[in-house]
């Protein structure tokens, strides 16, 4: 009887360390965020025949993108163990100036769309200043900001309450769609650039004397992504073509994936929002690091807002309001960024908007109510930060034993 326990015992951490456990302790991100999105997506079909026709993807993907940006943001944010409550109303403040600056007072689109950047900007760096210098709560700060420049937007509107946008460089953004060219060429560059990321990271561990990452898992995750770009190209071109604003995601995902991967600054984030102190004490510049992110994680939520006005071709006094703030921070939860801060990538704001978008698009199909909608979101976000929560447990009882 003891060596039958013995042996059970020894498949017990066999199975703890194989595959299963690496799902328990949330270290298969990826692949729990496609089998999510597979589910997701069949229960949906089922429920409604038309949720996978070309045409029904190619709005959910235009419908991900304003709110995957804003992710992007948040992502940064979340990584320090830090919180943004403002970037829905920044998101649609910045719209808002970025509109009456174009409609009302004649700029040009181009500057339109600066101006309303800068104002994203603007604001992260007041949120940060007070976060670091005043040592205030990033909740309380970006709490008050919700409120303040949701003000804000109704001062820069004005009696109107509307303005709707004319055809320009800004309506474009979400209404310029690319042929097959273009999209089999980002397919295979996705595709290419995965598996030399995957094996750059195994050679680099190889140098500095750590235990590389297995190459089956590279190439597995490597011919995941592949599938699920050709797949997904395919059933683009076969509606109106790759949308730009797509592209536009797509790019400022890589962008900050990279910064955050393999920049002494990214390092930094993870530094800070894994343990303050100890990045204190290694010489980072804690407060210029803090408030960099908020500063680009407001930046973001401006663009996200700019995405959102060309899709719709309006601003209105509900720009940024709405199910925007609860979407852009659950999705990355989701997608298996900490709350806790120093865990998490940016490509989680990617998956996360698409997980969030589905099961939006999907209820719209359904036609179920905004009341009923609003509570499966939540119960969505309440599960994923308990998955986090638990799977936190699970590595701290690993590495404790």
């Amino acid at each position: 009887m003891e060596g039958v326990a013995a042996q059970l015992r020894t498949f017990g951490k066999e199975a703890r360390s194989g595959l299963f456990g690496r799902i328990a302790r949330g270290e298969m991100g990826v692949l729990q965020v496609f089998i999510a999105l597979a589910l997701i997506w069949t229960i949906f079909q089922l429920a409604n025949d038309r949720f996978l026709t070309a045409v029904n993807l190619t709005n959910l993907m235009l419908q991900v993108t304003a709110v995957g940006i804003i992710s992007i943001g948040v992502v940064l944010v979340l990584l320090l163990g830090e919180i943004d409550l403002s970037i829905g109303a920044v998101s649609g403040l910045a719209a808002g100036v970025m509109a009456v600056l174009t409609v009302q007072h004649g700029w040009s689109p181009e500057l339109a769309i600066l101006a309303g950047l800068l104002t994203g900007t603007a604001i992260g760096l007041i949120n940060g200043f007070f976060n670091t210098f005043f040592g205030i709560p990033s909740f309380v700060v970006t709490l008050a900001g919700l409120i303040a420049w949701q003000g804000a937007l109704l001062q820069v509107l004005g009696s109107t309450g509307t303005i709707n946008l004319p055809p320009s460089s800004i309506t474009d953004l979400t209404s310029t769609f690319y042929g097959a060219g273009v999209g089999w060429t980002l397919a295979v560059v996705v595709t290419g650039g995965t598996l030399g990321a995957g094996l750059l990271g195994r050679r680099r561990r190889e140098k500095a004397g750590l235990e590389p990452p297995a190459l089956a898992g590279i190439v597995f995750r490597t011919v995941l992504v592949g599938a699920a770009m050709f797949i997904g190209v395919a059933i683009l071109l076969s509606d109106r073509g790759v949308p730009l604003a797509v592209l536009i995601l797509l790019g400022l995902t890589a962008l900050f994936a990279f910064i955050t991967g393999r920049t002494r600054f990214g390092r930094h984030i993870y530094a800070v929002g894994g343990n303050a102190e100890a990045a204190r004490r290694a010489g980072i510049p804690i407060t210029r690091i803090r408030i960099a992110v908020f500063a680009i994680a407001s930046t973001m939520a401006a663009a996200g807002g700019i995405m959102a006005a060309s899709r719709l071709i309006a601003v209105n006094q509900s720009s940024g309001s709405g199910d925007i703030l609860l979407n852009a921070i659950a999705g990355p939860v989701i997608a298996g960024t900490s709350l806790f801060g120093g865990r998490g990538t940016v490509w989680s704001a990617l998956l996360g908007a698409l997980v969030i978008g589905s099961i939006s698009n999907g209820m719209d199909l359904l036609g179920l109510e905004s009341s009923v909608k609003f509570m499966i979101t939540g119960g969505v976000l309440l599960a994923a930060v308990t998955l986090d929560a638990v799977t936190r447990r699970q590595r701290s009882q690993v590495s404790a034993t």
